[in-house]
């Protein structure tokens, strides 16, 4: 079971939100795409979203589920089958479609500059 499925599973069975829809966001097209871009998949997830960014055999993952009571953010970072990042926080309140946005975009960009240096 790779990253994406398992913290679908999980976090579907742990919340009861697993809800999949098409990706929002897809950046480049994994069958034809070089090692050295990174692949970035954003999908909505209940209230919440996820993004799947990928580059060759390194993997970052973020999850945000929303719920009415609170959120939960689960970061992951991982090389072929070795998780180097595997974080994750409780908010005791709903984020907001902004914030949830805001923060995805965050961590894109973050991920993008440190895959620049």
């Amino acid at each position: 079971m790779n990253l994406h499925q398992r913290h679908s599973t999980a976090f579907g069975l742990l919340l009861g939100l697993t809800f999949f829809g098409p990706p929002l966001a897809l950046t480049g097209d994994p069958s034809s795409a070089s090692s050295e871009e990174l692949q970035i998949e954003i999908t909505k997830k209940g209230l919440g979203k996820q993004v799947v960014i990928s580059r060759g055999a390194k993997e970052w993952f973020m999850l945000i589920e929303v719920t009415p009571e609170n959120s939960v953010v689960v970061r992951q970072e991982k090389t072929h089958d070795q998780y180097l990042v595997d974080e994750s926080e409780t908010h005791d309140r709903p984020m907001t479609p902004g914030e949830v946005d805001a923060a995805i975009a965050d961590y894109v960009n973050s991920v993008k500059t440190r895959e620049k240096k």
